[in-house]
């Protein structure tokens, strides 16, 4: 985990995609960021700015979404894969302008947001990084059986383990582990995709979910068979997917953190869980590296004039 001065993108870039729950084509646009002021997404069609923090996550069903407490429909849904992303590639501070109410799916996978972010180029800004390092055990866990915990290490890294168990032949029971950086994260995790069950896809659409969903943009299971023609891009892709979730819900903590994840079948809100409450325990972390910042700012008065004033999209 590289320390040092705060790495923004060097120029604006975009895309268009769909939306996997609403079924909207959205355009996203990712601009370089304020110093201090983080990961913020900005809902260009309601001139709202939404920080990229645990602590505004209000929705942990089938994907990650933040909302303002005070605005529930001021949200942004299905960000875990351009946070990945972002993190994977060490940007600190970055807009994520969306003219929609999540993030477009693309294929399923991070790696078209690390292809966005590698156009446009990163550069070094004002400031210094710093890294929550985990100081002591915080664990999180459901009456189901699943869990997730935070551990110490000697390093300042993060090391992630996962395990996850299906019924489904096709799924079963896969492990992996690896130390997470940018060259792990773009060979090991960033090409598995989302994935769904067929059984599952009507009930989803009568709720008001998957309307975007496809095989373009999601890996189909039905029992002993992948229903994509294609095939999987891994044997274990369906692991490596999960932990590519917890890479992008991590990075909701506002900074890298140092330490070492374990999780047996956790999703988006035990991840989220744990980072509550490795937060709330001031005692179980602290900042390694990194000091005042020399033109930070509150996320919330950052003014939409940054956004317009970027240079033109590069589609």
């Amino acid at each position: 985990m590289t320390l040092g001065r705060r790495r923004r993108l060097a120029s604006s870039i975009g895309c268009k995609g769909i939306g996997l729950h609403s079924g909207r084509n959205i355009s996203l646009t990712l601009h370089p960021g304020t110093s201090g002021a983080g990961i913020v997404f900005y809902r260009s069609d309601l001139d709202i700015s939404i920080p990229a923090r645990f602590d505004y996550v209000l929705e942990t069903r089938l994907c990650t979404g933040l909302a303002l407490a005070d605005n529930p429909e001021a949200r942004v849904g299905t960000v875990e894969h351009v946070m990945a992303a972002l993190a994977a590639a060490g940007v600190d501070d970055a807009i994520v302008e969306l003219d929609g109410p999540e993030v477009p799916i693309l294929d399923g996978s991070a790696d078209p947001f690390l292809f966005l972010i590698d156009c446009a180029g990163i550069t070094e800004h004002l400031g210094s990084r710093r890294t929550i390092e985990v100081l002591k055990p915080v664990r999180v866990e459901d009456r189901h059986g699943a869990w997730a915990e935070l551990t110490p290490t000697e390093e300042l890294a993060l090391d992630a383990e996962l395990t996850i168990d299906f019924g489904e032949t096709a799924i079963g029971r896969q492990s992996f582990a690896l130390r997470v950086s940018s060259d792990t994260f773009r060979s090991e995790l960033a090409n598995a995709r989302t994935f769904t069950l067929a059984e599952e896809i009507s009930r989803l659409r009568a709720a008001g979910l998957a309307r975007g969903g496809s095989l373009d943009n999601a890996i189909v299971v039905d029992g002993t068979m992948i229903v994509n023609p294609g095939g999987l891009r891994r044997p274990d892709e369906f692991v490596r997917h999960k932990l590519l979730d917890v890479v992008g819900d991590l990075a909701l903590a506002g900074a890298p953190i140092a330490g070492r994840f374990t999780g047996h079948r956790s999703g988006h809100a035990i991840n989220n869980q744990l980072l509550r409450k490795l937060m709330a325990d001031r005692s179980a972390w602290r900042y390694a590296g990194g000091h005042a910042l020399t033109d930070a700012r509150p996320v919330r008065q950052i003014p939409v004039r940054q956004i317009s004033d970027r240079q033109p999209v590069a589609a």
